[in-house]
């Protein structure tokens, strides 16, 4: 059983008054992160994840994995330096040195912590020995691993960190025209990742950066705190990225207004073309026999940062609010208080109801007991708000007995239900239902 008493939780009590003067604490998300116990500051720009925001991290690492397992991706993982010499070859680090991390080991041969790794991906690609053939392309890769920038302004917590965690997946086609046709994949697949998830995203075109290629796209999470700013049609499909299409008042496609509002990048996408394989030499042997260079594509999703930057825009001012597939626990219940004139009569129901939960395997790991019982009800149940569990189950004086009454709270829609044992199970199975992703 899962029970709160032995969570590792280090609740911090911070005056509002103290925040304000605290300028290292500079948002809502970072601000109920640190107070909540989900993290905690290691040095500047280095957080420690704790167990319930570890929680909420693996379960969006699942829903990456299965979406990028639906279009055939294959999981790898890259070591985390990259020699220099690769960065040099392929001319992005006169471009970025500024940005990177960056050890010397024994001998003195220099290594990039990877911000990304394309040059990684590339040379592997190029010193296979004999090249892949067109048969096996194209060619989907992704990983899941910490990566490190040297942000020259940490803020905002987990948003803007130094050591972050990331999903980055490559792509490998014979020809341009077949990769324009796995990068539409991708992006069509981001944006059915996001609808699953729950937190609102724009997609908007972007500009490729310091990683460069022909075409690129972002997907943001609007929010004032957000360093983007978005540009939207208000009648056609046009958005963009002020960065790419500069200060204009009226779209471009059909001369209707433009709607403005920032947003943090959780998201982007790039057609890189050969602008790594052809100096790394990263080749494939063509039907008609031939080396030729290999047409690429790079795909991330800072995952630390979409579960701030969902918190940051879901939540009130003092309470988390989760998409419901990545709260740490979809349901919390609340027992009686020990010693109170209920306990006796209905502390068997905290085993019945969390035993009948968790025989379903989406449940299986995803409901805790907040087995405190030297608190209140009210108490614990404030506490299990600000936390943000979607679903709340208090089992009260009024659930025992034959027709006995469960209290079950949706806490992101802030409504109540008074149900019989047959229905809580059955609300709280076809709540957790209507959120599977296939």
């Amino acid at each position: 059983m899962n029970k709160l008493s032995k969570i590792f939780q280090p609740v911090i009590s911070t005056p509002t008054e103290a925040i304000g003067k605290n300028r290292e604490i500079s948002s809502k998300s970072q601000k109920l992160m640190i107070e909540l116990g989900l993290i905690r500051p290691a040095n500047n720009g280095f957080f420690t994840i704790l167990p319930l925001a570890q929680r909420s991290i693996e379960k969006c690492t699942g829903i990456v994995d299965h979406y990028m397992k639906k279009i055939g991706a294959q999981k790898i993982s890259i070591p985390h330096l990259t020699s220099i010499d690769l960065w040099q070859q392929s001319g992005r680090y006169g471009t970025t040195k500024s940005e990177l991390l960056t050890t010397t080991d024994r001998h003195g041969k220099i290594y990039v912590l990877g911000p990304t790794y394309e040059e990684a991906i590339t040379s592997l690609m190029a010193n296979i020995g004999q090249p892949i053939s067109y048969r096996q392309l194209p060619l989907k890769v992704y990983q899941i691993g910490n990566k490190f920038r040297e942000e020259q302004r940490p803020k905002f917590g987990l948003i803007r960190a130094k050591e972050f965690l990331m999903k980055d997946s490559y792509s490998f086609d014979i020809d341009r025209s077949s990769a324009i046709r796995t990068y539409e994949e991708y992006v069509q697949t981001y944006t059915d990742l996001f609808r699953t998830i729950g937190t609102p995203t724009k997609i908007v075109q972007a500009d490729a950066g310091n990683i460069g290629g022909s075409l690129s796209h972002e997907f943001h999470v609007p929010s004032e705190i957000g360093d983007d700013t978005l540009m939207q049609c208000t009648a056609c499909s046009w958005s963009t990225n002020l960065e790419v299409a500069g200060d204009v008042s009226t779209c471009p496609q059909c001369q209707a207004t433009v709607k403005r509002c920032k947003g943090i990048e959780v998201a982007h996408t790039f057609l890189l073309d050969d602008k790594y394989s052809k100096p790394l030499g990263a080749r494939f042997l063509h039907a008609n026999g031939k080396p030729t260079t290999l047409t690429m594509g790079c795909y991330g999703i800072g995952i630390s940062r979409l579960i701030a930057a969902s918190i940051e825009n879901l939540s009130t001012e003092r309470e988390i609010r989760w998409p419901f597939v990545l709260a740490p626990f979809s349901v919390c219940i609340i027992p009686p208080k020990r010693g109170s004139r209920e306990m006796e009569s209905v502390a068997h129901l905290t085993d019945l109801v969390y035993g009948e939960l968790t025989k379903t395997q989406e449940l299986s790991d995803d409901v805790v007991v907040d087995d405190r019982t030297g608190l209140t009800i009210g108490k614990r149940m404030l506490e299990a708000k600000r936390l943000g569990y979607p679903l709340i189950v208090v089992i009260g004086k009024d659930a025992a007995g034959v027709d006995g009454k469960y209290e079950l709270h949706f806490t992101n829609t802030e409504t109540v239900k008074r149900l019989s044992f047959d229905e809580l199970l059955g609300e709280i199975r076809n709540e957790v239902s209507s959120h599977r992703y296939r």
